[in-house]
């Protein structure tokens, strides 16, 4: 029994924390209609052009403000209140939110709109999200910081699924517009629990924004080769391995192209993803971490090999599955061993580096992805990318052995670095 309770979720941080358990709900409900928009966004751009490219292209446009952005926002939540930082940049999403939805409102078929969106949307997620990853440690105990990092990985993963699922069958019942609509109406229930949350200013005083606080950041994060090599592994999986840009067209090419098969295509990382972070429970007693990453890892790349190669759906849908599920425990590995790893005067800044990764890796990846397509064939840019993961592993295994050493026993963050 004792084993039991081990494996399931650790819901302790629900039932302990007013304030962690108003922003899980409202996360919750954002990340679906942040799901239904990009599976709307995905689907009207294929529809128009056709092209795995022009899809990628969509991974592109979020990922470079991501890219060039989202060191500086991890600086500024090191400088200012972190609650007010993560209220003002919502405000500005639910503003790109209504944006998108008027725009299918007035049947516009210009493709710029629509990236330029993204690339806003994304802007506001570089500067926001570091800080909004900062309030885990600081809303709970440190022994219940894995348990929160895992609940928040589950309101991610239940969002994964169910939004693209719910976007397949509203965008078949009433089109692409509502599904930009319901984005917008989501956003709600996020407001309030960031309106009831504390003031979350740095601990140890604030630090002055700019590239001198980046790269102070960045020489913690040289001096800690734990936290270079979980980094290093992630991208090794997003960008050599994500294939959601190759969706539309293996719908069409190998499982008859319906809109109601690419919701369940869409949602099936999802689906194994819940399951991972329901299962997620021994995650916090893992003795070696680094190595339960890279084993995640290798997992993922060869799911995703794997769906490139099969043309029945009851084959490919358990391997997204399994790939979701991988994916799932790799990132609460991650960012567990982050946020521990990590003094709080560190963190935006850290973390930051954490969100470039995690959030423009896979976007990077999909544009890789959809341009190998086109230059190949989308089944060929599957197995690639999962083949290519594998190696990248065991690479990684050689290469940074911190991976398979770190333990959390004794790792204490040092404030100064």
């Amino acid at each position: 029994m004792a084993g039991r309770r081990r494996l399931v979720l650790d819901t302790r941080p629900l039932r302990g924390s007013a304030d962690f358990r108003r922003l899980w709900i409202g996360s919750s409900l954002s990340v679906v209609g942040g799901q239904m928009t990009t599976f709307a966004v995905t689907l009207q751009i294929y529809r128009t052009t056709h092209s795995s490219a022009a899809v990628g292209a969509v991974g592109l446009a979020s990922g470079l403000p991501m890219i060039l952005l989202g060191l500086f926002g991890g600086s500024f939540a090191d400088a200012v209140d972190r609650r007010r930082l993560v209220l003002v940049t919502n405000i500005g999403s639910i503003v790109v939110s209504t944006l998108l939805a008027a725009q299918a409102f007035a049947g516009l078929r210009a493709l710029w709109p629509l990236y330029t969106l993204v690339a806003v949307q994304a802007l506001l997620g570089a500067v926001g999200a570091p800080a909004r990853r900062t309030f885990v440690p600081r809303l709970l105990p440190a022994g219940q910081v894995a348990a929160g990092v895992a609940l928040t990985q589950l309101s991610f993963q239940v969002g994964l699924m169910a939004g693209p699922a719910l976007a397949g069958v509203v965008a078949s019942a009433g089109g692409l517009r509502l599904c930009y609509l319901a984005d917008v109406v989501s956003f709600a229930g996020t407001l309030y629990a960031l309106a009831r949350l504390p003031a979350m200013p740095p601990q140890g005083g604030p630090a002055r924004p700019g590239i001198a606080a980046v790269a102070d950041g960045l020489r913690f994060i040289r001096r800690r080769p734990i936290l270079a090599g979980v980094f290093l592994a992630d991208i090794d999986a997003m960008v050599l391995g994500m294939p959601f840009a190759l969706f539309p067209a293996l719908n069409a090419a190998h499982f008859g192209g319906a809109a109601s098969t690419l919701g369940l295509i869409t949602a099936a990382p999802g689906v194994g993803g819940l399951a991972g972070s329901a299962l997620s429970g021994a995650v916090g007693h893992i003795a070696r971490p680094g190595r339960a990453l890279l084993a995640s890892v290798t997992v993922w790349g060869a799911a995703i090999a794997g769906f490139g190669l099969v043309h029945t759906l009851w084959l490919g849908l358990p391997l997204l599955a399994i790939a979701g599920a991988a994916d799932t425990i790799s990132v609460i590995v991650r960012s567990t061993i982050v946020q521990l790893a990590t003094p709080d005067g560190f963190r935006g800044r850290v973390t930051g580096v954490d969100f470039v990764i995690g959030a423009a890796g896979p976007q990077v990846g999909n544009f890789r992805a959809g341009a190998l397509a086109s230059l190949t064939s989308p089944a060929v840019s599957a197995v690639g990318g999962g083949l290519t993961v594998l190696l990248g592993a065991g690479l990684l295994r050689l290469a940074v052995p911190a991976l398979t050493r770190y333990t959390t026993a004794g790792d204490a963050p040092d404030e100064a670095g």
